[in-house]
């Protein structure tokens, strides 16, 4: 049984920050691609971060660049987001994503085969 169980959303003010993390069970992703997407109400889930199989290259929406960090941590099977300088329109569902296919990258939805459950984040003004 493959999980992604993200934790570490909360509420937090404007221009605070917050560490999300993903720990992945079942079976390895060290070989993977691995990114962090976020889903607002009544909006498409978008990707907001992603990391290579080789953990190179990071990805990052330019609403977030300069802000988000995403890195892995290869030992312990887990995937973190770190968010500095939130912003209240950063108020979103987020949710940890892998490929199922080694050696490859994620760049939307339609490459991704493991999901989390979500955590939520709410920024406020």
């Amino acid at each position: 049984q493959v999980q992604l169980v993200e934790s570490g959303g909360g509420l937090v003010q404007a221009g605070g920050s917050l560490r999300l993390s993903c720990a992945a069970s079942g079976r390895s992703f060290s070989n993977n691609a691995m990114g962090w997407f976020r889903q607002a109400p009544g909006k498409e889930r978008d990707l907001v971060a992603a990391i290579s199989w080789d953990w190179g290259s990071p990805y990052y929406a330019d609403s977030v660049k300069g802000r988000f960090t995403i890195s892995r941590d290869r030992a312990k099977n887990m995937l973190y987001l770190q968010m500095n300088s939130l912003k209240p329109e950063d108020t979103a569902v987020y949710y940890c994503a892998a490929d199922t296919k080694p050696y490859g990258t994620i760049r939307s939805s339609r490459t991704v085969d493991y999901w989390g459950q979500g955590t939520q984040v709410t920024v406020s003004s």
